[in-house]
């Protein structure tokens, strides 16, 4: 019998495991029978946007945290394939901040090119998942949606690629209960013209916060106020935003600060994180782990220590997304195939924990996109994944965070160079906080070159007669 793979989900890191070992077939390689597990009903994870908040509709918690009207919060040029260029797929150069769904364009675009959706099992939701030492078989059990039926099968490996930004981690408050206004995780943000008008709590201080919160004040909010527990993140904040010290309590809709000021709220979002969980693996499988640049417990940032046939993907903290989910899917794959030779527990265990220990030396922000970008240059060197500027691509990682420094609201009107083609980005056509429209017809419309602003006019259909 051949080996067997389960891949659990198919959003980046699951494509980027089943992308490499066609990418292996494509050589001539003999593949092993892979399973690929997607709760959700089309490929993407995270970037397959629904309206949908808590249960889907088969009764599963939503996996997706996307939010309507999200741009990329990073360059372009970071997260750039290194064997599928955004030229080659859009076939000229776009802006350096491109939105959603002209993201999801690019990331489907690649697996598109090759015959992996047939491995896919949709709407099949991971139940249980353990490892049996004498049979050296991992027992895999999914609720399968299409058909309304429990199934169970065994794997030689099973690659968790199910993500860590869904289940919401939600501290509590003293008088919440009572709040009058709308609270939420930004797991349930969705849209910010819901907030037009209003004056917004942001809890948190990183990325999360730092970006629903500019959306809500593109869209309309009256205000927006952030809070933070250790440090504010220090941007020059527009009028109508402004950074305090942790909330202590609620009073109706008055919301009392840890510096003694207070102000009334309409709306809070819980901008706190996300939580490792995997509640479908046997505990002597489980990761658990905050979200760091290392997890424990991990060879590689990949292998289980305890047992290597057991693999994880992208559950690192990521300033890397994309390409190192391909350099961690290239390295699973060759382990699966034999042509890497996992070393011995001891052997594992050390170099984890060396990894662990340099993580938390860690000074500033540089110095873990230089983490980061070793940790990536460490995996290429066993695999024949494409060559790419890793260390290129840290550079613009420091520089992406000077100009957010210098500009919170206009970094995204920013240009860079792709470090695979050399080409450089062109320009918005408008100002990020000005494009309201970013849509992936409206996007593509606006950044050719050739557009006329009168353009969109002439492709509106004419309007019915009045009857």
């Amino acid at each position: 019998m051949s080996t067997r793979i389960a891949i659990l989900g198919a959003g980046p890191s699951g494509l980027a495991q089943l992308r490499a070992f066609d990418a292996a077939r494509r050589k001539g390689i003999e593949l092993p029978e892979i399973v690929c597990y997607e709760k959700q009903e089309d490929w993407g994870g995270q970037w397959n946007y629904t309206w949908r908040t808590g249960l889907d509709a088969n009764g599963e918690p939503v996996h997706s945290s996307m939010y309507r009207y999200l741009w990329s919060n990073g360059p372009k040029e970071c997260l750039e394939f290194a064997d599928y260029s955004f030229e080659e797929h859009f076939g000229r150069p776009i802006p350096s901040y491109p939105p959603r769904a002209v993201l999801l364009d690019y990331i489907k675009a690649r697996v598109e090119q090759s015959d992996v959706r047939q491995y896919i099992r949709f709407n099949h939701a991971v139940r249980w998942v353990e490892y049996n030492e004498d049979t050296e078989k991992f027992t895999v059990s999914v609720m399968n949606y299409t058909e309304d039926k429990m199934e169970t099968d065994q794997f030689d490996y099973v690659v968790v690629a199910t993500g860590h930004f869904s289940i919401p981690n939600v501290p509590e408050f003293e008088g919440l209960e009572h709040f009058t206004g709308r609270v939420l995780h930004a797991h349930d943000f969705k849209d910010a013209c819901e907030f037009e008008g209003k004056n917004v709590l942001m809890i948190g201080a990183s990325y999360s916060a730092e970006d629903i919160g500019s959306q809500c004040y593109k869209y309309g909010a009256k205000s927006v106020t952030f809070c933070y527990r250790t440090a504010p993140m220090g941007f020059d904040w527009p009028d109508g935003c402004e950074e305090k010290p942790l909330m202590t309590r609620a009073e109706g809709r008055t919301i009392h600060f840890a510096d003694g000021s207070s102000k009334e709220i309409d709306a809070i979002v819980m901008c706190t994180g996300y939580l490792h969980h995997h509640p479908y693996l046997h505990d002597d499988l489980r990761l658990v782990s905050s979200n760091r640049l290392y997890p424990p417990n991990l060879y590689k940032g990949v292998l289980w220590v305890d047992n290597p046939k057991l693999i994880f993907l992208g559950m690192q903290d990521q300033y890397y997304t994309f390409n190192m989910f391909d350099a961690q899917a290239w390295y699973a794959r060759d382990v699966i195939l034999g042509e890497i030779q996992v070393p011995d527990h001891a052997t594992r265990r050390a170099d984890a924990d060396a990894w662990l220990a340099k993580e938390e030396a860690l000074a500033d922000h540089d110095a873990e996109i230089d983490f980061q970008a070793a940790y990536i240059r460490d995996l290429l060197a066993y695999s024949d994944y494409p060559d790419f500027d890793v260390e290129g691509q840290g550079e613009l990682f420091k520089l992406w965070l000077q100009h957010k420094q210098e500009d919170i609201m206009g970094f995204r009107n920013r240009c860079y160079a792709s470090t695979n083609t050399g080409t450089m980005a062109p320009e918005l056509p408008d100002t990020w906080l000005a494009i309201k429209d970013d849509s992936l017809e409206t996007f593509m419309a606006i950044t050719d070159p050739n557009y006329r602003p009168d353009d969109a006019a002439e492709r509106q259909p004419e309007p019915a007669p009045h009857t």
